[in-house]
């Protein structure tokens, strides 16, 4: 399994900015893909943005926060920049990550423990 730990959550003003960061640690597998989620209470896990290791960013249309997904391939790092947000913002926000692992091969997956993002006045 992938570990992956988040950081930069907290409480921001609507219409202000935040820049999430999440690592993935370990050995032996390629991490392909990275991404981000999101779980407002009371309701579902939904995607913000993925990104592959060759750069390919795919955004949810739901996503009127307009984040921007970029990562550090070297530093096994996703980040996730959210300006203008809104109410609807808050939420904990996941980081996941797809990966290739070497010996024995097989696909594997990681999920960070969430890191809470609130939007209020």
């Amino acid at each position: 399994q992938v570990q992956l730990v988040e950081s930069g959550g907290g409480l921001v003003q609507p219409g202000g900015s935040l820049r999430l960061s999440c690592k993935a640690s370990g050995s032996g597998y390629s991490i392909k893909t990275m991404g981000w989620y999101r779980q407002a209470p009371g309701k579902e896990r939904e995607l913000v943005a993925i990104m592959t290791s060759g750069g390919i960013r795919n955004y949810a249309d739901s996503m009127k926060d307009r984040p921007t997904i970029s990562r550090d391939n070297v530093k096994n790092t996703v980040y996730l920049q959210i300006n203008s947000l809104k109410a609807e913002g808050t939420a904990d926000y996941y980081c996941n990550a797809a990966a290739e692992q070497m010996v024995p091969w097989r696909t594997i997956e990681g999920w960070g423990q969430g890191t809470l993002v609130t939007v209020s006045s």
